[in-house]
């Protein structure tokens, strides 16, 4: 178990700075464009991985819909973060789209798995929102100083 909390840990390092190459990226290029760079970079390095692996295969059955539906949003999520990125900062970005994960984590666990949000959930989602509110207020009070 401690080695998928330290992959998860690891993974969001990763993001953090995938998502600061993107934002630059796309303060220069424009974020469609980053978006492209990042998804033709990415399948060339996952076609390369699996000709290497030894596990490329083309199936007979075609992919589930949900594999087209899963790229469209990964593709408008680089793009929506390489737009946001430079212009709200790394952190208020980050806690942004992790309020949203969570919050649509919660919601998606109640409506597919018939899990009401426990107070504990509620409560995780709570404090990344008073994160949100709080790093916010105190940035406002900084610049005005």
């Amino acid at each position: 178990m401690l080695l998928y909390v330290l992959l998860a840990l690891l993974n969001g390092a990763v993001i953090g700075t995938s998502r600061a190459v993107n934002g630059r990226l796309g303060a220069t290029v424009g974020p469609f464009r980053a978006s492209l760079w990042n998804h033709a970079v990415g399948f060339a390095f996952l076609t390369l991985a699996l000709l290497v692996l030894g596990q490329w295969e083309f199936g007979a059955a075609s992919p589930p819909w949900a594999a087209y539906l899963g790229g469209f949003f990964g593709a408008l999520f680089v793009a929506v973060n390489s737009y946001v990125f430079p212009r709200l900062g790394a952190m208020h970005a980050a806690l942004l789209v992790i309020s949203g994960q969570m919050i649509s984590a919660v919601l998606i666990d109640w409506q597919t798995e018939g899990k009401a949000p426990t107070p504990l959930r509620c409560l995780g989602v709570a404090v990344v929102l008073a994160g949100i509110y709080l790093s916010h207020t105190r940035g406002k009070k900084e610049q005005t100083k």
